[in-house]
């Protein structure tokens, strides 16, 4: 009886989400941007990005009085993150009031030279204040707000940490230099996919491999997967390896009339000879969009007829 209650809620869930994703298209991108800066990482960044989208999603019902959405979509990035460093044991720092006059800059410090350095120099507090202040244009009352401060703090923390950046030495960090994945069941997993070999792939899964779709769906047993995501065979597609921001990944490439383009990013977890955990980027149009420019290849933008990232 349960099952089936729960079964009911279904499509209204993921009308409802594709609503939700109507309304937040415009914010998308930003945030991303946001989520990759705040955490340091793109990958970190994705990861939050996607927790905070289930988090507004799930907790909306909360909300009873008019609400500005960008407002919203930052604040619960933002103490997503710090909630995370806490846990973490990182020193979230603290935000001090000057007792000097609060004021606009008016100065132009290049803040796209410093977005990489922001995580490795400043606490996760002082991070998030610079960039919804000083990239994201927010109003420092929102700001404080956001961060749980005074306008007062969030002025003399942008002073002070334009004042550092102003001074900064180049900040050097050992370059990540990940290998292809030369894992015999991921090489195993990219033949069958490029010889498109539903069965060869089937059979390298754990009979509980997590097969997740980020934002789109998720599959926990070898036999949902069988009748649920390969039930139509594959897309016909080649795949390839790459290293993506430091990370061995698949990239799976789709021919169009300007050459291949990327029509999806996995990668495979493998543990006792079998794939326990595969993750897809296939709907995360801002990831995608931002690794096929790091790849220095062009995004898929339709995909049907599940998705049209043109309109």
């Amino acid at each position: 009886m349960t099952e089936k209650l729960i079964t009911n809620f279904y499509e209204p869930a993921r009308e409802l989400h594709q609503k939700f994703d109507h309304v937040i298209g415009e914010f998308g991108e930003g945030l991303w941007n946001y989520c990759r800066y705040l955490t340091g990482s793109p990958w970190d960044g994705e990861d939050l990005y996607q927790e905070t989208m289930l988090k507004v999603l799930g907790g909306l019902y909360q909300r009873w009085h008019p609400t500005n959405l960008k407002s919203y979509l930052y604040r619960i990035a933002t103490n997503t993150w710090i909630d995370y460093c806490r846990r973490e044991k990182r020193n979230v720092g603290s935000l001090l009031e000057e007792h000097e006059l609060s004021e606009e800059f008016t100065d132009h410090l290049d803040a796209e030279e410093a977005l990489e350095e922001l995580f490795h120099l400043f606490t996760p507090r002082q991070t998030a204040v610079f960039l919804l202040r000083e990239v994201f244009q927010f109003q420092a009352d929102e700001v404080a707000s956001m961060v749980k401060t005074t306008p007062g703090a969030v002025y003399a923390t942008i002073r002070r940490m334009r004042t550092k950046l102003k001074n900064r030495s180049a900040v050097s960090r050992p370059e990540k230099k990940t290998e292809p994945n030369k894992n015999e069941v991921i090489q195993a997993y990219l033949k069958a996919l490029n010889d498109g070999n539903i069965e060869g792939i089937l059979a390298l899964l754990s009979e509980h491999v997590h097969y997740e779709a980020s934002l789109g769906f998720i599959e926990v047993t070898k036999d949902e997967i069988k009748n649920g995501s390969m039930q139509h065979g594959l897309p016909g597609h080649k795949a390839k390896e790459y290293i993506l921001w430091g990370k061995a990944v698949i990239v799976v490439l789709a021919d169009s009339e300007k050459g291949p383009v990327v029509h999806d990013i996995q990668y495979q977890e493998v543990e006792n000879n079998q794939i326990v955990y595969h993750r897809s980027y296939f709907f995360r149009k801002e990831f995608i969009i931002a690794a096929s420019k790091e790849l220095g290849l062009n995004p898929q933008l339709i995909k049907e007829p599940f998705i049209n990232w043109e309109s």
